[in-house]
């Protein structure tokens, strides 16, 4: 690509910039500048270009990097040298933490915390630190049970490494700043093969139950306005009464918000349980429609409502205008809960190992408003027991569902949105060729044992039986179905009290032991 070319595109860049409000006029030759030097160009383009409307700036983005390749300022090329660039050339392009913080709460003060995130949120896809692009190739879609819709999206955003890049990760020293992806040193942080370049990442400040936390979106959004909400400490996980404060405040500072927790427990927490976290965001999730099945009372609460929600998960949905009354409950649920054992079902509140006892009870707790304005909060009871049959987890996803689920499932699968993996957009397709009538995929399929579809055999098996009849344009619709059905039993496997006769008396049983009443039984 010649000069005149990039110079371009530099221009365009600049516009784009104006246009989103990354910066201001007065701001235009510096960036320019920086822009220049940061590519190795002694000259800016010397002529005017026409306007245009972006919505992303990924079109001028992927020129700029391939000009950086010819000229060798890309030594490598690969996807991840290519990321570290573009975020860097973003980064000249951005304000100042201290200019977006206080522009933030400025909107927040005029205009209302909704318009605050709303900009907010355009900057960091403007600034392609959430990079639309690449989640605009996510899988989406809808399946229908007797809870609800549950969400299904196979995740293509997050590319694998090449083998390039694996190679040059072993050799790089072990670095440990920052200590994790959610550290506030992440702002403004240049990256490595092993890290990602963080250099067009702005937050938020907040106060959380009288502490420092931070407000960002995550760069893969699964969700509408997928926030994170971090500690401002590198400190571990922990569910107690201030992750209730903490929550709540959240939602009485950002009302069009909902917020949750990952569980504290390995198998039943999160990824990350090494630093304190929420996530939160604009969507209704399948578990937020879910209805009330038993409603109870608690005579020492008598302004809140209690219920179990029709789920297939263990939740207990609480709703009052008192957040302290809440939290004081929830907590109570809590502290019982993690005591809790009952062999009849299987739970059991902690192990020994020698002279200590290892804890298996634990919550994942979602708070937000609700449609009529009060305070509500959804407490999921987890257990992280494993056993001989389920080493990885009794409550986990059992074996027979790993070929499509096998990690832990944590807050945005509770909520009844499936997070696959990509392996399955290419594992589907070829399924679906099966199912039509390609014999040869499926002898193949039965005789390598190492053969990508061979994970899903029996399944395989499964729907041949049942979809024999089946006319070819059916099929992509019933695998979407059959692969929500799948899900549907991940989630089963997860909840703690199983949805058959003893799996309620199980649960009405843990509620009654902590002074609930069922309603019903009232009447």
């Amino acid at each position: 690509m010649k000069n005149v070319q990039i110079t371009q595109e530099i221009e365009r860049l600049l516009q784009f910039s104006l246009n989103h409000r990354l910066i201001e006029k007065l701001d235009v030759i510096q960036s320019r500048n920086a822009l220049l030097d940061l590519l190795q160009i002694s000259e800016p383009y010397g002529e005017s270009i026409s306007q245009e409307t972006l919505e992303s700036p990924v079109v001028i983005l992927e020129k700029l990097l391939d000009y950086a390749n010819e000229v060798g300022i890309i030594k490598d090329n690969t996807l991840t040298s290519r990321d570290l660039l573009d975020a860097k050339i973003m980064g000249l392009l951005m304000p100042r933490q201290s200019e977006v913080v206080r522009d933030f709460f400025s909107t927040y003060e005029k205009q209302g915390p909704k318009r605050a995130t709303d900009d907010y949120y355009e900057l960091s896809k403007a600034s392609n630190y959430i990079r639309m692009d690449r989640i605009a190739k996510n899988l989406y879609w809808q399946a229908p049970t007797e809870y609800g819709d549950l969400e299904i999206t196979v995740n293509l955003s997050k590319p694998e490494k090449d083998p390039k890049e694996i190679a040059a990760s072993k050799l790089r020293p072990q670095s440990n700043y920052p200590k994790c992806l959610l550290c506030i040193e992440n702002v403004g942080f240049a990256g490595h093969v092993n890290h990602p370049a963080r250099q067009n990442h702005r937050v938020i400040p907040i106060t959380l139950g009288k502490e420092q936390w931070d407000l960002q979106y995550s760069p893969y959004v699964y969700y509408n306005e997928h926030c994170i909400v971090f500690h401002e400490q590198h400190v571990p996980m922990k569910i107690s009464e201030k992750t209730f404060i903490r929550l709540f405040d959240f939602v009485e500072q950002f009302p069009h918000y909902f917020v949750g927790s990952n569980a504290d427990l390995p198998i039943v927490g999160g990824s990350i349980l090494s630093h304190e976290h929420f996530q939160g965001g604009r969507h209704a999730f399948p578990m937020e429609k879910a209805v009330v099945e038993s409603e109870f009372i608690n005579e020492s609460y008598q302004n809140v409502k209690a219920g179990i929600v029709k789920w297939p998960m263990s939740v207990i949905r609480l709703s009052s205008n008192d957040k302290v009354e809440l939290i004081k409950l929830s907590m109570e649920v809590l502290e019982n809960w993690k005591e809790y054992s009952d062999e009849a079902t299987n739970i059991r509140a902690y192990s020994d190992e020698g002279l200590e006892k290892i804890p298996h009870n634990t919550i994942t707790p979602i708070v937000r408003r609700n449609s009529s304005g009060e305070f509500e909060i959804d407490l999921v009871l987890r257990n992280n027991r494993t056993s001989s049959e389920n080493p990885d987890g009794i409550f986990h996803p059992h074996k027979e569902l790993h070929h499509i689920k096998k990690e832990n499932i944590g807050l945005i699968e509770v909520m009844g949105l499936a997070v696959l993996p990509a392996r399955l957009e290419t594992e589907l397709k070829e399924i679906e060729k099966i199912l039509i009538g390609d014999l040869k995929i499926f002898e193949k399929t039965q005789e390598d044992t190492s053969h990508p579809l061979n994970k899903h055999l029996n399944w395989i098996k499964e729907l041949i039986n049942k979809y024999a009849l089946v006319k070819a344009n059916e099929i992509p619709e019933i695998l979407r179905k059959e692969v929500g059905f799948k899900f549907l039993q991940v989630l089963l496997d997860s909840g703690v009290y199983k949805r058959d006769e003893a799996g309620v008396t199980g649960f009405n049983k843990f509620m009654n032991s902590i002074g609930f009443k069922n309603l019903k039984d009232n009447k």
